[in-house]
C-alpha cells in the first residue's frame, strides 16, 4: 500500500513553528558563559568533581531534612501537646538530653548547607560578572558560617537558669 504524500506534505506546521524554514532558520541561543579560546587548559584539566559532589549532597541532604522536620514537627505540635506548649521551660526541658541538641544541631547544619549551596547555585546561574559572583558568594559564605557558629553556640552554652 503505497501513498503519494511528500514528506512536507505529511507535517502540518502550526503556530510559531509555521514560519521557520530552510530560507528562515530558528535563531541559535548560546549556552551561558560558554568556554572560549582564553581558557587556560591546565584549568580544564585539574577541575574537581565540585558541582557532582554538590548536586549530590542537596539530594541526600534533602532526604535527611525531611526526615529531621517532619521528626521535629511530629514531635512538636503533636506528641508534645501542640504549640501552647512551647515556651522557654519546654526548650530548657528539651535541650537537656544531648540527643535533642544533635537532632536540632544537624538541622541546623544541614539546612543552613542546603539552602547556601541552593543559594550558590543560583549566584552562579544569575550572576554575569565574575566579581559579582565572588562578591555574593563572599557575602553568602559569612552569612552561612555565622548562622552556622552563633546557632551552634545557642545550642551547647543554652543555660536554664537565666533569669
Amino acid at each position: 500500500m503505497a501513498t503519494d504524500v511528500t514528506p512536507t506534505e505529511a507535517v502540518e506546521l502550526t503556530g510559531s513553528s509555521a514560519s521557520y524554514g530552510p530560507d528562515n532558520p530558528a535563531p541559535f541561543i548560546e549556552a551561558p558563559r560558554a568556554r572560549t579560546s582564553r581558557t587556560p587548559s591546565s584549568r580544564r584539566s585539574s577541575r574537581t568533581n565540585f558541582e557532582l559532589y554538590g548536586w549530590l549532597f542537596m539530594r541526600l541532604s534533602g532526604v535527611v531534612l525531611v526526615v529531621l522536620v517532619l521528626g521535629h514537627l511530629l514531635i512538636q505540635l503533636v506528641l508534645d501537646g501542640g504549640v501552647s506548649r512551647i515556651g522557654f521551660a519546654f526548650v530548657a526541658g528539651r535541650w537537656a538530653s544531648p540527643f535533642w541538641q544533635y537532632w536540632d544541631l544537624a538541622m541546623l547544619w544541614l539546612a543552613m548547607l542546603h539552602g547556601g549551596n541552593g543559594l550558590r547555585t543560583v549566584i552562579n546561574d544569575y550572576a554575569e560578572q565574575a566579581s559579582t559572583r565572588v562578591w555574593l558568594k563572599t557575602l553568602l559564605f559569612t552569612a552561612v558560617v555565622f548562622t552556622i557558629v552563633l546557632g551552634s553556640l545557642v545550642i551547647f552554652t543554652f543555660d536554664p537558669n537565666i533569669r
